[in-house]
């Protein structure tokens, strides 16, 4: 099947990528003539495990290419997906600028009798389809139809992709969803992931709105459990708990569940945010207050600071001239994605406080860079960064943190003091060895 993706971003680059996997032509389009030149040229835009390979696989094979031209991109493709940034507005909502601009070009591109679908692979808020939809349309002077006999037909494909392991999350979806009211789309639809899910994971087609709204659902649902926990871990601070054998206890339950229950200095990242707030947004754009959401984002946002009455406690609430040791920058492990990542917080907190840093991360310090150049030094590994450090804090769960060499520590370290905002290290043993030693509800 010949696809085109609109969008070289993480999600439409990952998807391009594992669309070209099972063999189908697929044609990448973006706007930035330097991005798609790398690409091009077999250079990899993002960091993502597992993604370089099968990239340079299915470039050299001829699967996967790129071009700045919409209607070249475009031209051959049965399957168009739209997978294009949807920033947060001012307000919290989704800004769609991107999808509709590029839908309005759709519509001066498409043709009478070449029949297309067009897919929002973006987290797009409900009723999104019926704006692509209509503005295609309109674009075309509505001399385009949509619709099982029309040239086109739009659908809902959100993506339930985690970053660090989105290639797996592709290419074996737990299920596949798919929001669509045309038969005709469903059957391209439906044949398209056939290859993904032959294990027998479902397929689940179901109304535009109830797919766009899917997404933001999945997400808020995570985003809460994860604040739930660090709710937790505030009691237990105060109640001389600890959030571990919480987490525990609660996680065998089958009704709950293991994951996403792991407390921490909060979310990060592209979705949980963003997603949010759009829900929130759009929650109150139709008069219902979504009392749970805001509560979510609001515990989240003080969650990211938790560690700073610790550090300022220990340091007698004088922290200038301090210097501090900084692992970890990206918002999780296994991606260099720093959009909201707590440890931009931190170090904004400490430095206002007239602290330096130095920080190490394996994969986020040239975004980190390119964001905030040289309000803070960056070290080429994780024991440099410690050297002559009055502390080291803990911001992103990498495993190449859970084992360090303690003695390393130790010798570059002022003080055995560390801040854990990820519990990587046990807390009797760390007391064993005779540190100071302040993590998440322990």
């Amino acid at each position: 099947m010949k696809i085109a993706v609109v969008g070289t971003g993480y999600v439409g680059l990952v998807s391009g990528t594992c669309f070209a996997e099972t063999g189908n032509q697929v044609t990448c389009i973006d706007i930035d003539i330097n991005k798609v030149n790398k690409l091009s040229n077999g250079e990899i835009t993002i960091y993502e495990p597992g993604l370089e390979k099968i990239f340079l696989r299915n470039t050299k094979e001829g699967r996967l290419k790129f071009t700045t031209s919409l209607e070249e991109g475009i031209k051959d493709a049965k399957i168009i997906f739209l997978a294009l940034p949807t920033p947060p507005g001012a307000d919290g909502s989704a800004d769609l600028k991107y999808v509709l601009g590029v839908a309005k070009q759709l519509g001066t591109i498409l043709k009478d009798g070449d029949y297309k679908v067009i897919v929002d692979k973006s987290t797009v808020p409900v009723g999104t389809a019926d704006k692509v939809r209509k503005a295609i349309i309109e674009a075309s002077n509505n001399t385009l139809v949509c619709g099982d006999d029309g040239q086109f037909e739009v659908v809902s494909n959100p993506e339930f992709l985690r970053e660090g392991v989105a290639v797996d999350d592709f290419m074996k979806p737990d299920r596949v969803v798919i929001g669509a009211n045309s038969e005709k789309a469903k059957k391209v639809m439906g044949d398209l992931y056939a290859p993904f899910v032959r294990q027998g994971n479902p397929i689940i087609f179901m109304d535009e709105k109830s797919a766009e709204l899917t997404k933001y659902a999945a997400n808020s649902f995570l985003a809460t459990k994860i604040s739930f926990m660090n709710e937790i871990a505030q009691l237990c601070e105060r109640l001389d708990a600890n959030v571990d054998m919480v987490r525990k206890g609660i996680g065998s339950d089958d009704r709950i569940g293991k994951r996403f229950l792991f407390p921490g200095i909060g979310y990060g990242g592209s979705c949980f945010p963003k997603d949010v707030q759009a829900l929130i947004m759009s929650s109150d754009e139709v008069g219902y207050d979504f009392k749970i959401l805001k509560a979510v984002e609001d515990v989240n946002e003080k969650q990211k600071l938790h560690l700073m009455p610790k550090i300022n406690k220990y340091f007698k609430g004088d922290l200038q001239g301090k210097h501090f040791a900084l692992w970890g920058l990206a918002f999780k492990p296994n991606t260099d994605d720093i959009r909201e990542a707590p440890a931009l917080y931190v170090i904004d907190a400490l430095t206002a406080a007239g602290a330096t840093v130095t920080a190490f991360d394996p994969e986020a310090m040239s975004n980190i860079k390119n964001q905030i150049g040289d309000k803070i030094n960056y070290a080429s590994n994780q024991y440099e960064a410690l050297q002559n450090a009055d502390a080291l804090i803990i911001a992103t769960e990498w495993n190449e943190f859970r084992t360090p060499e303690f003695d390393k520590i130790e010798s570059a370290l002022k003080n055995k003091t560390i801040f854990d905002g990820r519990n990587l290290f046990d807390v009797e043993e760390m007391k064993e060895k005779g540190y100071h030693y302040a993590s998440i509800g322990r």
